[in-house]
């Protein structure tokens, strides 16, 4: 198993958290997801997987979860 790091915006909130975890251990080889939330910046979001995951579908899983944005990083 390993660990990913991903940034999004827009989470406000503990539901907004949950919603994120949900629908990233939804995905196939996701074992957990903690949800760090920053109000007004970059919240942060480690996922527990035994697999890697790709932008586009965490990307996606944000976006079903609120329409919340994956930052990506600078340079990538």
């Amino acid at each position: 198993m390993s660990t990913q790091t991903f940034h999004a915006t827009g989470l406000t909130c503990g539901h907004c958290a949950s919603a994120v975890q949900e629908e990233l251990t939804a995905l196939d080889g996701v074992e957990g997801a903690e949800v760090t939330v920053v109000k007004d910046g970059a919240s942060t979001i480690v996922v527990t997987t035994v697999r890697d995951l790709g932008q586009d579908e965490v990307s996606a899983a944000l976006d079903e979860a609120g329409g919340y944005e994956l930052v990506t990083p600078l340079g990538a």
